[in-house]
């Protein structure tokens, strides 16, 4: 098939959904492998047509990838081709051999999930006890192998308040920090969502971070769900919001086989398997991740659509403005929405 459009620039892989841990927050409810996932021989087929599609880079993630058999083949096969590795893990590493492989195959960047800032917060929302001790002990241990190390914090009511011990934990480390909103997929109840005053809050918190510790102190950054063109605060992402990257810049890969333009999405956004078309067929297709490819302004939400970020923004988030607000193109989750509600709410109490 011709090519139609560039690679993504990164593919998420949930290379199983066999997990250890069982998080209040897990999108994908993992714990028992799927029936049906994607034997080595088409695994390393996988790793194949990403390349060939122009993929710059993998990342490998779960459930828990390292509970996979195979997973140090799919890895060394992605660093064989070329393509940038990243390796995403709850942590909870039991096998001292793991570390031993993840080091000879050097990834790109290996992130650990951390979500409190004491035992007791994190090992409730991961569901194991003793689950924290080992996601400190696994991100101490890939910045002494030299490893470029992240840490990633999913944010809810749970943990909103330890957001300052994360930080001092992480603080010196010389690991990079992404801040994410969690969002009510999987395991998550809607109870458990940031408010948008909480939300405010945490990007306050992400802004004032990144002013008050320099890059080598602590990168800190927002993740996708995170800001869009505040007035007050400096921008949170690594890279301006330019509207949801599902089908662009990202690609979805789930064990068995299933693509989406993204992950965060839920199972209706499913549009191929690799099992019954090929990779490239499926990702230069017109119709695929259509959603975020080809958006109009007619599309948006009614506040959306009267923004003067409309043609940037394109609605925000899609995972967070299907959860959250019942359909795309609508993200109440945006900073400069938030604002205008808050200037709006102390021009009437002045009146």
């Amino acid at each position: 098939m011709e090519m139609k459009r560039p690679g993504p620039g990164c593919a998420v892989w949930e290379t199983t959904l066999k997990c250890n841990l069982k998080c209040i927050h897990c999108g994908s409810a993992a714990g028992t492998p799927r029936s049906d996932e994607l034997s080595t021989e088409e695994a390393l087929d996988l790793v194949e047509q990403l390349k060939g599609i122009g993929t710059r880079g993998v990342a490998m993630m779960g459930g828990e990838p390292f509970l996979r058999t195979d997973w140090s083949s799919i890895a060394r096969r992605i660093r064989e081709l070329g393509m940038d590795l990243s390796l995403i893990t709850n942590g909870f590493i039991g096998n001292p051999k793991t570390y031993e492989e993840i080091e000879a195959i050097r990834p790109d960047l290996v992130t650990v999930s951390l979500d409190g800032g004491t035992p007791e917060t994190h090992d409730r929302i991961r569901g194991v006890q003793g689950s924290f001790a080992k996601a400190i002990a696994s991100i101490d241990h890939f910045v002494e192998m030299g490893l470029p190390t992240g840490v990633i914090t999913t944010v809810h009511k749970l943990n909103l308040h330890e957001l300052k011990q994360v930080r001092q934990l992480l603080l010196g480390k010389g690991v990079s920090w992404q801040i994410q909103m969690a969002t009510p997929f999987g395991r998550l109840t809607r109870d458990l969502v940031l408010s948008h005053e909480e939300y405010y809050g945490l990007a306050m918190f992400i802004a004032a971070s990144q002013k008050q510790y320099s890059k080598k102190e602590l990168m800190v950054a927002g993740a996708h769900d995170m800001g869009y063109f505040s007035s007050v605060l400096a921008p949170v992402q690594v890279k301006p919001w330019t509207g949801c990257q599902a089908g662009i810049s990202t690609l979805g890969i789930q064990s068995n086989g299933n693509l989406s333009g993204c992950l965060a999405l839920t199972e209706g956004f499913t549009e191929g398997n690799i099992r019954q078309k090929p990779l490239s067929e499926i990702w230069n297709s017109d119709e695929f991740a259509k959603y975020a490819r080809n958006v109009k302004r007619a599309q948006l939400g009614d506040e959306c659509k009267r923004c003067a970020y409309a043609r940037m923004c394109k609605g925000g988030c899609s995972a967070v403005s299907v959860s959250m607000c019942g359909g795309l193109h609508k993200d109440t989750y945006c900073l400069h929405r938030i604002e205008e509600a808050l200037e709006k709410n102390a021009a009437q109490r002045v009146s």
